[in-house]
Order: structure tokens, then C-alpha cells, then sequence
């Protein structure tokens, strides 16, 4: 299975995005990690769909949206249409509203002809959203809590990696995209593909390095 590395633009220079965005290409990134934070799941604020429309001419590349934000349903549309190629939204959010509405959510990105994912934080069960594998093409487990970069791996999500991926090939889908978001650094980036997942997010690791083609090279394992 193809391991892909997903840059995260949250710890790039937003000054220089689109300078950004062309090295992170060159360099051999596979995706664009683009994390949308609304003040309110998470403390931070970030960037919305606007963001996302102005880097979509800039890279061929996949735009992989996560939207760390309440009420998920009513962004879809709007961040479909800027051009993500993939939007994963949190079972933690959904949960609120209703038991269904993850499902609903989930549903609404594929009818826009996005690719979709369900993510859980690391205090929630991976088995939470196991009913939704069928209609997922990614699931994303966060290693960290969201809201800050440069946070340290949490490791019993190591585990839950693993039961992802079992679980995905138990019902036909093997090949799904799991995809791995905090605390992926150069040292333990094998350790995480090896327990199953394809997709590291890498920020800070990525961002901070002097030789960024090198270490995504490096994060492939």
C-alpha cells in the first residue's frame, strides 16, 4: 500500500502560502493537509473555505480538508465548491447533534463528488466509527488533541491504528486510507505505518526541516 505524506499548511507561513504550496509539490508531498479550525471545537481559529479556493490553482495536488468545527453539514458545500478533493469531519462534533448526523454528514460530502472520512480524537473508541467505514474513503485518527502543532504523539493510538486497518480489511476494504495526524516525526513515522496507517500529517516536522524533500522521503519510512 502506497504511504502518502500530507503536509500540514496550519505551520507553514501564510505570508508565502503560495510559494509554499509549489515547494511542498516539488519536494514530493502526495497531499495538502488543510486544518480548518472554527474557535469553538478547538480554541483556535484558522482559515475557512476562502483558503482553500485561492491554493486550489496553485497544486495538482489532492486537497485534504479537516474540519475541526461544530455543526460540519453547513461548510460542506461551501468548501466542495473551493475545490478539496477530501473532507473529514469529527465523530466528536456529529455526536452532538444527533446519532445520525455523522452518517448525514458523511453523505452530503459524497453527493458534492468529494471524497469523505470520519475522525475521532484520541480519548474516543475507534470503534465509534466503525459503522461508517462503508461509506468512509479515509478515516483519520488523531494522535494528538487537536487545536496546537508540535505536540507529542500520543502512543496508545497505536492500537488504534491497528484495529482500523483489521476492521478495514474484515469488510472488504483493505486499501482504505488511514491517515495519521500529530506528533508524526522522522523517528517513529515507521512504527506508525508498520501498526497500519498510509497517511501521516506532518506539520511541524515537515516545516521545521532544512531539507523538506528529504524528510518527507524519510516519513515514507
Amino acid at each position: 500500500m502506497q504511504v502518502k505524506i500530507a503536509p500540514s499548511i496550519l505551520s507553514a507561513d501564510f505570508s508565502v502560502m503560495g510559494e509554499t504550496i509549489k515547494k511542498l509539490e516539488k519536494s514530493g508531498a502526495d497531499l495538502i493537509h488543510c486544518d480548518v479550525m472554527d474557535g469553538t471545537f478547538v480554541e483556535p481559529i484558522t482559515f475557512g473555505a476562502q483558503m482553500v479556493k485561492n491554493i486550489r490553482p496553485l497544486t495538482k495536488l489532492p486537497l485534504d480538508v479537516h474540519l475541526m468545527i461544530e455543526h460540519p453539514k453547513t461548510q460542506i458545500k461551501f468548501f466542495a465548491d473551493a475545490g478539496a478533493d477530501i473532507i473529514t469531519v469529527h465523530y466528536g462534533a456529529c455526536k452532538k447533534i444527533s446519532d445520525n448526523y455523522l452518517k448525514e454528514t458523511l453523505e452530503l460530502i459524497k453527493s458534492c463528488g468529494v471524497k469523505c472520512g470520519a475522525v475521532v480524537n484520541p480519548d474516543i473508541p475507534v470503534e465509534n466509527i466503525f459503522p461508517v467505514f462503508p461509506i468512509c474513503d479515509m478515516v483519520l485518527l488523531m494522535s494528538v488533541f487537536p487545536g496546537y502543532g508540535g505536540q507529542k504523539y500520543i502512543e496508545e493510538v497505536t492500537e488504534k491504528i491497528t484495529k482500523a486497518r483489521e476492521y478495514a480489511r474484515s469488510i472488504g476494504k483493505g486499501d482504505m486510507d488511514i491517515e495519521i495526524d500529530g506528533g508524526v516525526t522522522e523517528e517513529n513515522c515507521k512504527k506508525i505505518i508498520d501498526a497500519g496507517a498510509n497517511v501521516l500529517v506532518a506539520g511541524s516536522t515537515v516545516f521545521k526541516s532544512a531539507d523538506i524533500a528529504k524528510t518527507i522521503k524519510t516519513l515514507r519510512g
